[in-house]
């Protein structure tokens, strides 16, 4: 086969398994560019190589591996061209004296440990031709690194870019990541030259004037290129071409003077003006082809240099065991201890131990530069792949148990208090008096278009609000982000997306009448890579009563009761409603078919809350007897709580019970000039979990009226307790 064609083979396999492994990681909650660095691995000889050779040899043959090179370079070249781009002069703004320290101590513990760990490697994993001091600078620089996209990425899932912790770590990584790669240089032009001589001296003076060269005549051309930019309003293919020009001239540049090309590339990204606009616009044309195409065969290049094989005996897994718990112990009690001192509570301070001992893709091209100098041998190579896999995984589940998300403050943005009248005044006293001593009635309403769901929040708020007991209704936004290394992961763009999203549900809330209602409702705006799991979640921390969701079609189906609304109805641990909304505004005629199992109790509770909020409400209480079938009484409890409802409000109920053996067509019969049917998840309605969790939704598709379905979680939430109390004491007050 042709060489171009078996590496054009090649690319198409790399790019294919790079993303399904990629997507298998991210849903065990892993960043997204580990599984594609363990499919790159899985394509070398640890893995294919292993179970087929032949195969292996077919497929990636030695006359293609320097083009993957070729390929992978140019990827590496631009992806630290991102990386600088992306390294925002505003992550040092936030307690830099605290971060310096921090910083530099989690780079001079680690440092230290390997240079003492040197002493023993050296002699065993490495030979004469490599200098002791270029071995030792390397090791030292492969356990010191913390990868920023990475743990900035980290930071922006978790939520954490608003907290004092989130902001420390980002400036930490930040000083870690310029301090590092000056290490890293050193070690270059050290083990380029063998020795600390007077040629490694002078490679080192001359980057330190090309890169005084680049924060000074560099920067003041890119000046000029954003003064373009603001006139034109667009970044321009010629303005691209320029930027891309400059990035692969600035590469050369610094391999030409002796350290390594990426460098240079860093270098022009992180004097590139940071003009909003111009930074998304240039890294959005700009990452989806290197992270797509160009880093996955990065991966795959790693992969096939990486030999888990090598590690053939228990003395050498040992020995990687100790490599691993260097690296590890180096970081953590480096940070920890300088977090400690510097003031930062055992908690938060050990969360940044974790959070700093992130390594990712940023020590994959550090070892890469190690092995194609000749300093670290395959086998050492294989060694800190694996640290670097271990230490990048441990981070998400270490930092969710050193500090849960019970810990971290959710977005909630209070609304501003809004000037009533006086009777409005003396409405809020009256409520503020009852909420010191009855518990809030919670609903959370997952929004995901907060100019299409207005309805669904109008629905809250009828159900939510009575002035007889307190409520709050948390309207909640989840921004969920696709892409791991993505522009739009970074914490200063998610912050944006945020405050977007935020003045979009601000507008929404100020559409609501009667203006009063607008004080209990308290959007929640967070970002999320999996929104149906991050609901139950917040559900799970926040304790709602009620989780009231709007259905959507899902991509690859055309049951509503699929994609993320059948996994909130499966996995949210509290009751959950489902709103199919036909566009009515009226809630005055209601109709609860029921079959006395829990979930159409839970419908008909609704309902009747419904009616004591609303006194203009008329409610239908549907049973539907088949052929052979007895009549459902209600259940007790519903029959005691119905009793206790004052006779204005009883009045408005009628219990209507037909025979029909086709109980669904009685029910869309019914819903006609209904304004709101309320269905519990009964297989009598066609509404029932199925194999895998999924729910069928025929009534869905049929009904006539708008649709409320709902799925009971646990009898002991009340819906209506405190309104019964109170309605009960104010019958009698009444009839006295």
């Amino acid at each position: 086969m042709h060489t171009v064609i078996l590496v054009l083979v090649e690319v198409l396999i790399v790019i294919g398994m790079s993303r399904l492994v990629g997507l298998a990681f991210k849903s065990i909650k892993q960043p997204l560019v580990i599984g594609e660095i363990v499919a790159g691995i899985m394509l070398g000889p640890s893995l294919l190589g292993f179970i087929a050779p032949h195969a292996a040899a077919i497929l990636f043959p030695a006359e293609t591996v320097p083009f993957l090179n070729v390929l992978s370079q140019v990827g590496l070249i631009f992806f630290m061209f991102l990386i600088g781009l992306e390294l925002n002069p505003k992550y040092l703004s936030g307690n830099l004296k605290s971060a310096i320290i921090i910083s530099n101590i989690s780079i001079i513990v680690p440092f230290s440990l390997a240079a003492i760990l040197s002493l023993l490697l050296y002699p065993l994993i490495s030979n004469a031709s490599v200098s002791f001091t270029a071995f030792a600078l390397f090791l030292g620089a492969a356990m010191s690194i913390t990868a920023f996209p990475v743990l900035a990425r980290i930071i922006t899932e978790n939520n954490l870019q608003g907290t004092k912790l989130g902001t420390l770590a980002l400036t930490c990584a930040a000083v870690d990541d310029v301090t590092a790669w000056c290490i890293l240089a050193i070690a270059i032009a050290v083990a380029r030259n063998g020795s600390i001589d007077q040629k490694a001296i002078l490679t080192i003076v001359e980057s330190i004037i090309y890169i005084g060269f680049m924060f000074t005549v560099g920067r003041w051309f890119l000046k000029h290129l954003l003064t373009h930019y603001r006139r034109t309003g667009k970044l321009s293919q010629l303005l691209l071409a320029l930027i891309y020009m400059g990035v692969v001239a600035s590469a050369l540049i610094t391999e030409f003077i002796g350290i390594h090309l990426i460098f240079g590339a860093f270098l022009l990204g992180a004097v590139m003006p940071k003009n909003a606009e111009l930074v998304r616009e240039l890294a959005v044309k700009t990452e989806d082809f290197v992270l797509i195409f160009l880093l996955p065969v990065f991966f795959a290049y790693s992969g096939l240099k990486t030999q888990i094989g090598l590690l053939n005996s228990p003395q050498l897994w040992l020995l990687c065991a100790l490599v691993l718990g260097v690296a590890i112990a180096g970081k953590y009690f480096g940070a920890y201890f300088a977090a400690r001192v510097s003031g930062i509570n055992k908690r938060e301070a050990s969360a940044l131990g974790w959070l700093m001992n992130t390594r990712g893709l940023t020590e994959l091209i550090v070892l890469n530069i190690g092995l194609e100098l000749g300093v670290i041998s395959p086998l050492l190579f294989t060694m800190l792949v694996v640290m670097a896999l271990v230490t990048t995984f441990m981070t998400s589940p270490l930092l969710e148990w050193t500090y849960p998300k019970q810990l971290i403050k959710l977005d909630v943005v209070e609304s501003e208090p809004k000037k009533e009248t006086n009777t409005n005044t003396e409405i809020i006293d009256t409520i503020e008096t009852i909420e010191s001593f009855v518990t809030p009635y919670r609903i959370l309403v997952p929004v995901a278009n907060p100019s299409t769901q207005k309805g669904l929040v109008q629905l809250a708020v009828a159900i939510a609000l009575n002035y007889r007991q307190p409520a709050v209704i948390n309207p909640l936004s989840l921004i969920e982000l696709e892409e791991d290394y993505g522009f739009e992961n970074t914490p200063t763009e998610a912050n944006r997306l945020i405050t977007e999203r935020r003045h979009q549900l601000e507008e929404l809330i100020d559409t609501l009448e009667p203006p009063i209602i607008r004080s209990y409702i308290h959007p929640i705006v967070r970002i999320s890579s999996n929104v149906a799991r991050e609901t139950a979640q917040i559900a799970q921390i926040e304790q709602p009563d009620l989780i009231l969701v709007g259905w959507h079609r899902p991509a690859f189906s055309n049951n509503r009761l699929g994609g993320r609304v059948g996994q909130i109805l499966s996995t949210a641990p509290v009751d959950v409603a489902v709103f199919i909304d036909r566009g009515g505004d009226r809630l005055e005629n209601l109709l609860v078919p029921y079959s006395a199992n829990i979930h159409d109790d839970l419908a008909l509770i609704l309902a009747l809350r419904l009616l004591i909020n609303r006194d203009t409400c008329m409610l239908q209480i549907l049973q539907v007897l088949t052929t052979n079938q007895t009549q459902d009484e209600l259940s007790y409890e519903l029959n005691g709580m119905i009793s206790q409802l004052p006779a204005n409000v009883r009045d408005r109920i009628e219990i209507k019970t037909i025979s029909d053996p086709e109980p669904m067509s009685a029910v869309l019969a019914a819903s006609e000039n209904i304004d709101l049917t309320i269905a519990g998840t009964s297989r009598a309605w066609g509404i029932e979990r199925q194999t895998l969790g999924r729910y069928t939704d025929e009534l869905a598709i049929q009904c006539r009226s708008s649709l409320l379905i709902t799925r009971r979680y646990s009898q002991v939430t009340s819906h209506l307790s405190s309104l019964l109390l109170e309605t009960s004491y104010q019958e009698t007050i009444h009839n006295s």
